[in-house]
């Protein structure tokens, strides 16, 4: 039995850092699981919505990137895009990053340093006018690129635990493996406010890069959040 609740509440644990996460596009595919499956590690099990799983392409803006110890003023803000899945560990569900790009070198070495997380160095950029914005990446390495242009839309009403957009969205924990130890992570914020989004123009080979071969397309399922502020907890082992 999957627990959804659970990991929306706040540990009583120290905070390790914090960051505001801006302007968030999530979009989504349909994927076989026997794609994904090759990509994720064996102990933990791919979480499915209505018997489908599903890649998530998800361009946003951090800010007052810091640890916890670190003075506000210190805060570091840059651009980021991850391509992930979705999993459970043990009834807990949670993201498994495929890859993440982040326009901050130092970023990118203290989390491939000390997460293990699967990092990338790139040149970003955002720009909005009205209701549409504008994101672009270009990996350092020329190995992997975004463009994208799209409009939001119209607001939702605060969503169930049983709705797709929940499934998508609300998403505390996340999965790693790091020298053939299993770890989950956890970050507290309010629900995110979210909209409808429309996808106008699209160019990826991030998830291909990420190792997903096939033609994705335009997303099935677009979303929007101008935001969150996020407390961030340290890792913890899992047996």
């Amino acid at each position: 039995m999957i627990d959804r609740v659970a990991p929306t509440i706040r540990p009583t644990l120290p905070v390790r850092g914090y960051q505001r996460w801006r302007s968030l596009l999530f979009m989504h595919w349909a994927v076989p699981v026997e794609l994904i499956r090759q990509w994720v590690p064996k102990r933990l099990e791919i979480d499915l919505y209505d018997g489908l799983a599903y890649v998530g392409l998800v361009p946003f803006a951090m800010e007052g990137v810091r640890n916890a110890w670190w003075p506000s003023f210190t805060g570091l803000t840059f651009l980021e895009t991850n391509v992930r899945t979705y999993v459970h560990f043990n009834g807990e569900p949670g993201v498994y990053f495929l890859s993440l790009d982040a326009a901050h070198q130092l970023a990118v070495w203290g989390a491939r340093r000390f997460w293990g997380l699967p990092y990338y160095h790139a040149r970003m950029s955002l720009t909005q006018s009205k209701n549409e914005i504008a994101y672009e990446l270009v990996r350092t390495d020329r190995t992997a690129n975004l463009k994208v242009r799209y409009r939001i839309g119209s607001a939702l009403k605060p969503f169930s635990e049983i709705s797709q957009e929940y499934f998508f969205l609300e998403r505390y924990l996340l999965f790693l493996e790091h020298r053939d130890q299993l770890y989950s992570g956890q970050v507290h914020h309010a629900p995110y406010p979210a909209h409808l989004a429309e996808v106008l123009d699209l160019e990826d080979s991030l998830i291909t890069a990420a190792g997903l071969d096939g033609d994705w397309g335009m997303p099935s399922h677009c979303h929007f959040s101008p935001g969150v502020d996020v407390e961030i907890f340290g890792l913890k082992k899992l047996g």
